[in-house]
Formats: structure tokens, C-alpha cells, sequence
């Protein structure tokens, strides 16, 4: 593999750009708790499996050379999208429920979601197939075996930094509990996030 240390630099500072992975977990967080933000940073790690098989195996050059694919596949993560915007929209409740989602039955439909949000969103899959490839030394072999292990660490890095957004939000959101008007404003202001992201995703061009 080439230059492991810049494939890992590359990969933390486009964890941390702002996307909708993050921050439906700094969502999570402020709403419900660190469980359920964590619930969801190990969801969105979870999907990234799911992305890594596609590139590995190639069904992403598949996506990329298909229009309808691709546009089927775009069009399902960006609904999914503007499913969850919707849902929260309608909730009467503040953004800050009195209760926190510490139950385990919540923390895997939380887990469930988030696996499913990430692995509906084709720009993620595009987005191995482009990147991945780059740090591959075909001179050594196992090409396969070297963008498993890429994956890996991309997954772990993942981990790390969106399990310290759900710790952060966490933090905040015991703080907000106490302030229902502002709780309010960020349940609205969660659900036009979630639209937008998905408005975003259904007119975006194909390009990664």
C-alpha cells in the first residue's frame, strides 16, 4: 500500500467535513443522549462495510457505468432522507425528549437506521471506488486484500471521530434538555437539515 499515513490524514479530514452522516449523529445525540448518538456512529461505521465489498468486488463500476442505477439507488437514499426530515418535522415533542433513548429495543432501531441511511447513499460507494484504488501498490498483489485492509482503517477512524461527536452532543444536549424553546427551534431546524440533505442528494450530479 502506498503511504498509509496520508491515505489515513485523507480519510480523517473527510470524515470531519460536515455530510449527513455526522450530523444525523450530532442530531442523535443532542435529541436522545450518547447512547442513542452512538448507536448511530456505530450504524454509519457498520454500512461502511457494505461499501467496501462493493468496491472490492467492483458492483460500484457497475453503479458508475449505469445511469439507471445509479440514479435508482441515489433517488432511495435521498427519500430515506426525506422520510426521517419528515418524521421529525411531525414529532410534537421537543427535539430534547425528558426521556433519553437508553432502552435497547430504541438503540437498535437507532443502529438499524443509521446502517441503512449509510448504505442507500451511492456517493459513499463512489467514493471508495475513487479513493481506495489510489493507495493500492499493484506491484505488491492482493489488490483485493489491500483496499479490505483500507477499508478497515477507514472504518476505524470513522469510529473514532463520529463516536467523539456523539460523546460532544451528548454534553450538549443535557444541557439543551433544560431549555424547551431552543429544543423546539432545533427540532425544526433538524427536520429542514434532513430535507435539504436529501433535495441535495436526488438533484447532485453523478460526480463524486
Amino acid at each position: 500500500m502506498y503511504n498509509l499515513y496520508l491515505f489515513m490524514l485523507a480519510s480523517v479530514l473527510l470524515t470531519i467535513a460536515p455530510g449527513p452522516d455526522n450530523i444525523y449523529v450530532l442530531t442523535r445525540g443532542i435529541a436522545q443522549g450518547r447512547a442513542a448518538a452512538l448507536a448511530a456512529a456505530l450504524g454509519f461505521t457498520s454500512g461502511l462495510v457494505g461499501h467496501t465489498m462493493l468496491a472490492v468486488f467492483g458492483l460500484a463500476a457497475v453503479i458508475r457505468s449505469s445511469e439507471l442505477l445509479f440514479s435508482l439507488i441515489k433517488f432511495a437514499g435521498a427519500a430515506y432522507l426525506l422520510y426521517l426530515g419528515y418524521r421529525t418535522l411531525r414529532q410534537r415533542e421537543p427535539l430534547l425528549s425528558s426521556e433519553p433513548a437508553g432502552n435497547a429495543v430504541a438503540l437498535r432501531r437507532i443502529y438499524g437506521q443509521s446502517v441503512v441511511a449509510n448504505l442507500l447513499n451511492p456517493k459513499v460507494s463512489l467514493f471508495f471506488l475513487s479513493f481506495l484504488p489510489q493507495f493500492v501498490n499493484r506491484d505488491a498483489g492482493h489488490p483485493e486484500l489491500q483496499m479490505l485492509v483500507l477499508g478497515g482503517v477507514f472504518m476505524v477512524e470513522t469510529l473514532v471521530i463520529f463516536g467523539m461527536i456523539a460523546l460532544c452532543s451528548g454534553t450538549l444536549g443535557n444541557w439543551l434538555r433544560t431549555r424547551p424553546a431552543v429544543s423546539r427551534r432545533l427540532n425544526t431546524a433538524a427536520g429542514v437539515t434532513f430535507i435539504g440533505i436529501g433535495v441535495r442528494l436526488a438533484v447532485s450530479e453523478r460526480g463524486v
